[in-house]
C-alpha cells in the first residue's frame, strides 16, 4: 500500500502511519495518511478515504474490474472469473495473448538493441542524441534486426500463430499470399504503451541507411492500437505529473525521452498528430494543468490553438511553452541545459497570450502600417479575454508595450467598438507612428550634428528605440559616424533606407532640441520600463522608476521655460 500510494506523492513515516501531500487536492501542509497495516488512506483535508482497490480505481480512472486487473498485473496474482459470457471471455483471451505477443517482441527489440552487433549503429545514434543507456531502458527502447523473418520465426515458435503476428502490425502478408515477413527491419523501436505500460504497438525509427522506407513507421489502427488516443510515456509520466501538478506534451520520441532524462518525467509525446479529445482526457486525469511545448512552426502554433480550444471545452487548464522557431525540446535541453527549460516551463502562458505574442514576434514593427495591421489582429484577441480580468489588463499592457502606444489607447479602443461588429479600418500611420517618427529624426539629428550630435547618440540605449531597425541604425552610426553612408549591408534595405534618409535630409539641430527630444526618449522608456515592473510586481524598481520619471519630466519643463 505504501509503495502503491508513494508513488503517486512522496509519503514519510510517522509513528505507525505514513504521511504526505494529498494526491486528489492541493495542500501545502501534508494531510495525507496511509495505514499500512490496515492497508487504508484518508485524507484529513478533503475526506478522501479508500483501500487499494479505491486509492487505484482514483488516480487511474479505472472501474473496479480494470482496477483490480492492474493490482493483479502489479503483484502478479493471477484472476480467475467465476462467471463471464462466453464471447465476452474469447474475446478478453484474444486481448490477452494480443498483448503477450506484444510484450514479449518488446523485449527481444530491447536485448537485440544491447546485445547484437548489428545494432551498433542504432546505438550510436541514440548516444549521438546525449540518451543515456539508463533512458533508454526505462523506455525499452530497442532495435529490429534486418532480416525478412527474425520476429515471426520466434513468435511462431513460441506459439502464436501468423493471424495473430498481422493483427497486431507485426508482419504483414506476402502479395501472393504466400506468407508472411517481419513488418519492421532494420529500425530503432519504440514501445507504444498505455497508461497502465501495456505494450500496444511500436513506432520505428530508420536510421538512414539506404534500406528506404519512410522515416517514421508506426503500428497500423488495429484490434488494440488506435493512434488517437496515445500518448508516448504516459505510463512513466502519471506518477510525476500527479507530484508536479502538470504534464507536459511534446511532439517527439526523443523529446520525451530527452525531458526524462533532464529531470521533466511529466512529459509525453502527442507522435506529430493533433491533440484528440481522447488523448486530452487522458492528460487531464494526469494532472490539473497541460503545458503544450510543441514546435513552434505555422503548424505548430495551429495545432495548440487547436488544443486550447477542445481543452477550454472540457474544463482544462492548458498553458503554452514559448518555444524558439526551429528548435524542439530536446535540442534545447542539449543547448540550455534543463535548468533554462524548467525556466520556460515556469513561464508557459495561456492560449490567448501565445497566440498575441506569436502576432507581435511576425508583425512589422518598424513601419506604421505594420504596427496598425499588428493592433488590428491582437484587438479580436484581447476582446475575447475576459473583462475586468488579469489576463486581459496584462495583454492590454504586452500590447501597449510591444507597439508603444498609452495604455489608455488600447482599453479605450477595445471599450469603444461595439461588441459582435468587425472593426474598422485604422487610418494609416495611427498605431505608433510617432514614436516611430520622433527616434528616426533623433537619429537623424545625431548624424548630422557633429560632436553634439555624436554626444546624444552615445547616451542613446536599446530601451529608448522601440524598432529592430532603428536599433540596428544607432550601432551603425556610432561604428561610422564620420562617413555614415560607408559599410551599409546590401542585405538590409530597411536599415540603409533609415541611414540615408537621415543623412540626406538632415534635420535641424540645436541643443536645446536634441536634449527635448532625447528627454521624450526617455520618458518612453521610463513608462515602459514602469510597465514590466508592474507585471513583475517589483515594488522596488516601480519606486525607482517613479522617481526617475518625475526627474525627467521636471528636466523637460526647464528645457521648455528655456525655450520661452
Amino acid at each position: 500500500m505504501v509503495a502503491l500510494v508513494g508513488a503517486r506523492t512522496d509519503l514519510r513515516r510517522v509513528g505507525s502511519r505514513w504521511v504526505g501531500l494529498c494526491p486528489f487536492h492541493d495542500e501545502r501542509t501534508p494531510s495525507f495518511s496511509v495505514n499500512a497495516e490496515d492497508r487504508l488512506y484518508y485524507c484529513f483535508g478533503c475526506g478522501a478515504k479508500g483501500d487499494a482497490i479505491g486509492f487505484v480505481r482514483e488516480t487511474e480512472a479505472l472501474d473496479f474490474p480494470g482496477a483490480v486487473e492492474l493490482l493483479a498485473e502489479r503483484t502478479g496474482v493471477e484472476l480467475e472469473r467465476e462467471r463471464e459470457d462466453p464471447r465476452a471471455e474469447e474475446g478478453r483471451r484474444r486481448r490477452e495473448r494480443l498483448l503477450a505477443l506484444l510484450e514479449r517482441c518488446a523485449r527481444f527489440y530491447a536485448t537485440y538493441l544491447w546485445e547484437s552487433a548489428e545494432a551498433g549503429r542504432a546505438r550510436d545514434y541514440l548516444s549521438g542524441r546525449g540518451l543515456s543507456e539508463k533512458t533508454l531502458r526505462a523506455f525499452g527502447v530497442g532495435y529490429s534486426p534486418r532480416a525478412w523473418d527474425r520476429v515471426i520465426t520466434g513468435a511462431q515458435r513460441d506459439g502464436f500463430r501468423p493471424e495473430e503476428l498481422v493483427a497486431v502490425d507485426l508482419a504483414q502478408r506476402r502479395r501472393d499470399g504466400t506468407g508472411i515477413y517481419d513488418r519492421f527491419r532494420g529500425r530503432v523501436m519504440f514501445p507504444l504503451a498505455d497508461a497502465r505500460g501495456r505494450v500496444l504497438g511500436f513506432g520505428a525509427r530508420s536510421l538512414g541507411d539506404g534500406g528506404g522506407g519512410p522515416k517514421y513507421l508506426n503500428t497500423a489502427e488495429g484490434e488494440l492500437y488506435h493512434k488517437g488516443r496515445q500518448l508516448f510515456g504516459i505510463h512513466l509520466a502519471r506518477p510525476e505529473a500527479a507530484r508536479a501538478g502538470r504534464i507536459v506534451v511534446v511532439e517527439g520520441y526523443t523529446d520525451v525521452l530527452a525531458l526524462h532524462q533532464a529531470g521533466v518525467g511529466e512529459s509525453v509525446a502527442i507522435m506529430g498528430t493533433a491533440l484528440t479529445q481522447e488523448q486530452l482526457a487522458e492528460l487531464s486525469r494526469a494532472a490539473g494543468a497541460i503545458l503544450l511545448a510543441l514546435d513552434a512552426d505555422r503548424s505548430g502554433r495551429e495545432a495548440m490553438l487547436r488544443a486550447a480550444r477542445g481543452a477550454e471545452d472540457r474544463g482544462v487548464e492548458l498553458r503554452v511553452v514559448d518555444m524558439p522557431e526551429g528548435a524542439d525540446p530536446a535540442e534545447l535541453v542539449a543547448a540550455e541545459g534543463p535548468d533554462a527549460f524548467l525556466e520556460r516551463l515556469s513561464r508557459a502562458g495561456s492560449a490567448l497570450e501565445f497566440q498575441v505574442r506569436r502576432v507581435l514576434a511576425d508583425a512589422d514593427l518598424d513601419s506604421p502600417a505594420g504596427r496598425d495591421r499588428a493592433f488590428e489582429e491582437v484587438r479580436p484577441l484581447i476582446a475575447a479575454s475576459p473583462e475586468r480580468s488579469a489576463v486581459r489588463d496584462y495583454l492590454v499592457r504586452l500590447v501597449s508595450d510591444r507597439l508603444d502606444v498609452p495604455v489608455n489607447y488600447v482599453t479605450t479602443t477595445l471599450a469603444s467598438r461595439p461588441r459582435g461588429r468587425p472593426a474598422p479600418e485604422p487610418p494609416a500611420g495611427s498605431i505608433g507612428a510617432a514614436s516611430l517618427a520622433s527616434e528616426r529624426a533623433f537619429l537623424a539629428m545625431c548624424a548630422t550634428g557633429g560632436d553634439l550630435g555624436r554626444r546624444y547618440l552615445d547616451r542613446l540605449e536599446d530601451g529608448h528605440l522601440s524598432s529592430d531597425t532603428a536599433r540596428r541604425a544607432l550601432v551603425h552610426l556610432r561604428a561610422n559616424f564620420d562617413d555614415p553612408l560607408a559599410g551599409l549591408p546590401e542585405d538590409d534595405p530597411a536599415l540603409a533606407a533609415l541611414v540615408t534618409g537621415a543623412v540626406v535630409e538632415p534635420q535641424p539641430v540645436s541643443e536645446g532640441v536634441l536634449r527635448m527630444s532625447f528627454l521624450q526618449l526617455e520618458g518612453r522608456r521610463i513608462e515602459r520600463e514602469l510597465r514590466r515592473a508592474g507585471e513583475e510586481r517589483d515594488l522596488h524598481r516601480q519606486d525607482e522608476l517613479a522617481a526617475a520619471r518625475q526627474r525627467v519630466r521636471s528636466e523637460m519643463d526647464a528645457v521648455m521655460g528655456q525655450a520661452t
